[in-house]
């Protein structure tokens, strides 16, 4: 007897995911529309571990990788400590740019450190903060992560962000030229960071929330922004925030990749997963970062 095979995966599926990881929290309710989408209780239940990430897909970049130096560090955060993966080449004989990597809404899991480790590859310090560290850290559950996320004071984690790039800035190992990297959750923490902080020197944000036309007047760093073509939710907000860096005369990239979908970039999501888009934003993202950095 063959395994029976669930159905092929829709944009309708998709796009129900990310209705649930983004916006409602309600399992229940994603896994009811599932079924329906999917035609059984049992074909919703093969596909949804496809929709999701899965820590057990390989990382690029092992974590013992012997031309690296990383560990887990702490700094001052706005109200108490904040604590992050730090990776960076073992062997350096100048200081490197700094790159802040910020997580999705599932915290600082280990595709985050392995990004991380990517970019420490390319000769960069690359610093992955835990933002839930005001809660006690992200747990392993990445539902419970989300709702973590939710509860995060909006001012205290831009205040953060700025902490960690003062934090980059003044450490032994970095030249005190610091850009950010973020995605989903991160690419809008990164564009808040953008506005909030004078210091930051470069800003990448795949599939983020954009500021409003007046936060958008205060950027002065230089923006790569990489959208997702059929992530409708966030491109929504594209016409409206070129429009406002075009009237302050900022300067920024956009890309629309077409025919991908949100977390494009995630590799341990088998439904979403781009590898051609990715590896282009990638490529455009290390050498726009060397660019600015140095």
């Amino acid at each position: 007897m063959r395994d029976m095979q669930p159905p092929p995966i829709t944009q309708a599926m998709i796009d129900a995911y990310d209705e649930y990881t983004h916006l409602t929290l309600d399992r229940r309710r994603f896994m009811d529309k599932l079924t329906r989408l999917a035609g059984s209780g049992a074909a919703a239940a093969a596909i949804a571990p496809l929709l999701a990430t899965s820590s057990a897909r390989a990382a690029m970049v092992e974590e013992d990788d012997p031309r690296l130096a990383a560990e887990t560090v702490g700094w001052p955060g706005a109200e108490g400590e904040m604590t992050g993966y730090l990776a960076m080449p073992a062997e350096r004989s100048a200081p490197l740019p700094a790159v802040i990597v910020i997580h999705e809404n599932r915290g600082l899991n280990p595709h985050i450190a392995d990004v991380a480790r990517r970019l420490a590859l390319e000769g960069f310090a690359a610093l992955a903060p835990d933002f839930l560290s005001p809660l006690g850290g992200t747990p392993d559950d990445e539902d419970r992560a989300r709702e973590m996320i939710g509860r995060l004071d909006p001012a205290q984690r831009i205040a953060n962000s700025v902490a960690t790039v003062a934090f980059l800035e003044g450490h032994e190992a970095t030249s005190g030229k610091v850009g950010a990297v973020g995605f989903c959750w991160g690419g809008a923490a990164v564009n808040d960071l953008a506005v909030h902080s004078r210091d930051l020197k470069a800003a990448v944000a795949y599939y983020g929330r954009q500021p409003s036309a007046e936060e958008a007047q205060r950027i002065t760093a230089p923006l790569l922004l990489h959208y997702a073509g059929l992530d409708a939710r966030i491109n929504a907000g594209i016409d409206a925030f070129r429009e406002a860096l075009e009237a302050a005369d900022k300067e920024f990239t956009i890309h629309v990749y077409e025919g991908v979908n949100h977390a494009f970039n995630n590799d341990t999501s088998e439904a979403r997963y781009d590898r051609q888009a990715a590896d282009l934003a990638w490529t455009r993202t290390v050498a726009f970062l060397k660019d600015k950095l140095g």
